[in-house]
């Protein structure tokens, strides 16, 4: 029992007034998030939330503490906008809470709460072990007839503990009635199963197959969950695996609580041996076939992870066959046709959500899908290898995807783009394999061709060039747009799809925690601010008080990290001229273009990341490495008055990669991590904020505006050009061919932008709470 000043129990004493009646209470003392749960409501939800409009299919469980004790509460519907957008989180301190009584004597509901504006700095080493102050330590979801919960930001991979628990990975077959058996034979083939089934001449093939089936698995797909508001189904999921043997291949479906025990141990290569299944027509097929259908009950299935020396050789089923292609021929390959790829990783975006337009969710939403980009080498070519990079059901891999890790990715699909840009992206039966994880030695890929001369070609590669060129998150954009107005209306279809200064409001409001969309708008430039992140004080800027902006009715919004939206003018103390000031550089700092960071390996600590990668191909490894990266920080001066914009948010620039900090750069670029400066270095802190005037209503927006330069080390050379604002505008970045203007001649060039009207491409994503990073990344100009 909780101790006697535990504010948990007293407040759940003070629900009850001396009465049986139960009452709503609140506690303004504070309170620490130690977990949230999500999961989809079923046909009972309406029962516990009898006066809530139920529109979304999500319901949240909130574990709260006073580090003393802990209670599980479900979160009202109606607050659910706070867990969508990373508000109400885990280690979030909430200063005061209503808790309205639930359904039973011992089941609350959160109805109100204030999260505090600042992170909260707990530290539970193990939260388990507190006490509960009130009956709810139930595994399950609390007001649902489910027995797990989803992940928070996709439907895709799994969560919990209960994934976690893995089967015997062999399990010993029956002994004969006269002899033991020495190897493992099938008494059915596949070859049997589908004549037997489709010929309708075997009325047995139609019930229980009893008899054991040996098969190789080829694919596995991600799991599919597919529970619906309208169900009450407890363990909605299933998943897909392509199996073979001697006689020829099968599909095999995995339901409900099987996908729960057998679908992490399982993974393509590995021989199995099924009995105790049923055989139904294929899915959603045209073509006359059959599955095999393997569930918990009606009946049981039996499942066994056979070792390739057990299975008679004569019976054993066919090796996994692989189609690996280079960074160079993949450059002729067709669109939407499949690839495996073998490389070493140099870049590991940040985790982002897109909105899936063609599949509704359970709530008749669309579907938000995570995913990352991934730049992966292989020495056969100059143009790396893009792969957008969507949750494959290996939520243990990817959050431990950093670079200089030696990345495997199977059955990718080709994109390829005008210009000859091309990109690589998942498939439903994508795998991922990575160094640390243990699969390289396992797997059959190894003896590939292309994988030895890829492993030949890292053996040789100069490791100081791929420390100095390895990077992580930040804002990221490919294929670039295009630097053209008349490209950017042909690839709309000549709809660009302009918005209003408050539609854009308005849609910025609805996104979701690291949800990224495209906008566009015409409007006119107000001010253009150049800084350094961290010296936002010392700005210079230009700003033209000229500017006329019409009263909005839309109210503005708050300040946000990249990015502000306003339905009024910003207050400046500047002239309409622009302010110019000397930047003072170091003695070592370019004469021209900003301030650089660079990074200067340690010549004494020579580290073999890159040989103890390779050699996971043919034993287990761990890579240990003390790396630090240094930079060469340069500093300015500029003008003491510091206009009204919006600093960048460190989600938004790129670190350089530290091995030291591995851990916690990858912490920061996950969904739901923290952002960190302590011991990182910026590939660049330089940035420059447009305020922009949209000409439809008035309404500025404050974007960030990220120029690529010469030194960018994620995409090639800029195309030339003349290196005015209206050209790099349109380019996104600097000439190619000359050094770039330095900051103070592009402030003292930006009066030409005045009364010009553009076509601007906005890059919007959610960065949670109230910050919003919105980046320019094309800006048009429109004839007069």
């Amino acid at each position: 029992m909780a101790a006697s000043d535990c504010i948990l129990r007293r407040i759940l004493n003070r629900s009850r007034h001396g009465s049986e009646k139960r009452s709503e209470v609140v506690c303004r003392e504070t309170l620490y998030v130690l977990d949230v749960s999500r999961y989809t409501r079923d046909l009972g939800a309406s029962v516990y939330f009898p006066n809530a409009v139920l529109t979304a299919a999500d319901l949240y469980d909130i574990t709260l503490s006073d580090l003393d004790c802990r209670l599980r509460v479900t979160l009202d519907p109606t607050l659910n906008r706070l867990v969508e957008r990373n508000v109400l989180r885990c280690g979030a301190a909430l200063q005061t809470t209503a808790l309205a009584p639930g359904v039973t004597c011992t089941s609350f509901i959160l109805v109100r709460v204030d999260v505090k504006d600042e992170e909260a700095d707990v530290r539970v080493s193990d939260y388990d072990s507190l006490r509960w102050a009130a009956s709810s330590e139930v595994s399950g979801p609390l007001r649902a007839n489910r027995t797990l919960f989803l992940p928070l930001w996709n439907n895709v991979d799994y969560s919990g503990a209960a994934w976690r628990k893995t089967p015997h990975p062999i399990e010993e077959e029956e002994e004969d009635e006269e002899e033991e058996v020495k190897a493992h034979h099938p008494s059915v083939t596949v070859k049997d199963l589908r004549d037997g089934y489709l010929s309708k001449c075997l009325g047995g093939m139609r019930s229980a197959i009893r008899r054991q089936l040996i098969v190789r698995i080829m694919t596995k797909s991600q799991l599919l969950y597919y529970g619906k508001q309208d169900s009450n189904c407890r363990c909605p999921y299933r998943a897909l695996l392509e199996v073979c043997d001697h006689t020829g291949s099968v599909c095999v479906v995995l339901w409900n609580s099987m996908c729960v025990t057998w679908y992490r141990p399982l993974k393509p290569g590995d021989i199995i041996s099924l009995s105790s299944f049923r055989i139904k027509q294929l899915y959603q097929s045209e073509c006359n076939d059959i599955e095999i259908s393997v569930n918990s009950q009606n009946p049981a299935a039996r499942i066994a992870v056979l070792s390739e020396s057990s299975v008679v050789a004569k019976c054993r089923p066919p090796a996994p066959t692989y189609t690996f292609y280079s960074s160079k021929e993949l450059q002729q390959r067709p669109h939407k046709s499949q690839c495996d790829v073998i490389g070493l990783l140099t870049f590991t975006g940040r985790a982002e959500r897109i909105r899936r337009k063609d599949t509704l969710d359970a709530g008749g939403g669309t579907e938000l899908l995570e995913y990352r980009w991934l730049r992966l080498e292989d020495g056969t070519s100059t143009q790396p290898i893009w792969v957008k990079l969507f949750s494959t059901s290996q939520p243990e891999t990817h959050c431990k995807l950093c670079p200089l890790l030696v990345v495997v990715c199977t059955h990718l699909t080709v994109v390829q783009k005008a210009g000859g840009v091309f990109y690589l992206t998942t498939t439903m039966n994508t795998q991922l394999y990575c160094t640390g994880q243990g699969y390289h030695s396992e797997m059959s890929y190894r003896k590939a061709r292309a994988v030895r001369v890829f492993l030949k070609w890292l053996k040789h590669h100069d490791e100081a060039h791929v420390q100095q060129s390895a990077l992580i998150g930040g804002f990221f954009m490919y294929p670039p747009p295009p630097t053209s107005l008349e490209v950017y209306m042909k690839d709309s279809s000549g709809e660009p799809g302009f918005l209003k200064g408050a539609e854009l409001l308005r849609e910025m409001t609805q996104l979701c925690y690291r949800e990224r969309r495209t906008f566009c708008v015409q409007a006119a430039v107000t001010m253009v601010t150049y800084c350094r992140r961290g010296e936002e004080e010392h700005c210079i800027f230009w700003t033209d008080t000229s500017s006329t902006i019409p009263p909005s009715s839309s109210p503005p919004t708050s300040s946000s990290a990249g990015g502000q939206l306003m339905s009024r003018p910003l207050l400046s103390p500047s002239a309409s001229r622009p302010f110019k000031r000397k930047l003072q550089f170091h003695s070592d700092s370019p004469k021209k273009g900003p301030p650089q960071a660079t990074l200067q390996a340690e010549p004494s600590n020579k580290t073999v990341l890159l040989f103890e990668a390779s050699m996971e191909f043919l034993q287990k490894t761990s890579d240990d490495d003390d790396d630090d990266d240094e930079d060469d920080e340069s500093s300015f001066v500029s003008c003491p008055a510091c206009p009204d914009f919006p600093h960048i948010a460190v989600e938004s620039l790129t670190m350089r990669y530290n091995p030291a900090h591995k851990d916690q750069q990858a912490d920061a670029v996950a969904m739901g991590g923290r952002p960190t400066t302590s011991g990182v270095t910026f590939d660049s802190q330089d940035y420059y904020t447009f305020t922009l005037r949209v000409l439809s209503d008035g309404v500025v927006v404050s974007a960030i505006f990220l120029p690529q330069s010469q030194s960018s080390l994620l995409l090639p050379a800029s195309l030339p050009h003349a290196n005015t604002w209206t050209s790099i505008l349109s380019h996104g970045a600097f000439s190619s061919h000359t050094h770039p203007p330095s900051p103070g001649d592009l402030i003292a060039m930006a009066p030409l932008l005045a009364k010009q009207r553009m076509v601007c491409l906005l890059e919007a994503c959610h960065l949670g709470g109230d910050s919003n990073e919105v980046i320019l990344t094309r800006a048009f100009p429109l004839s007069k």
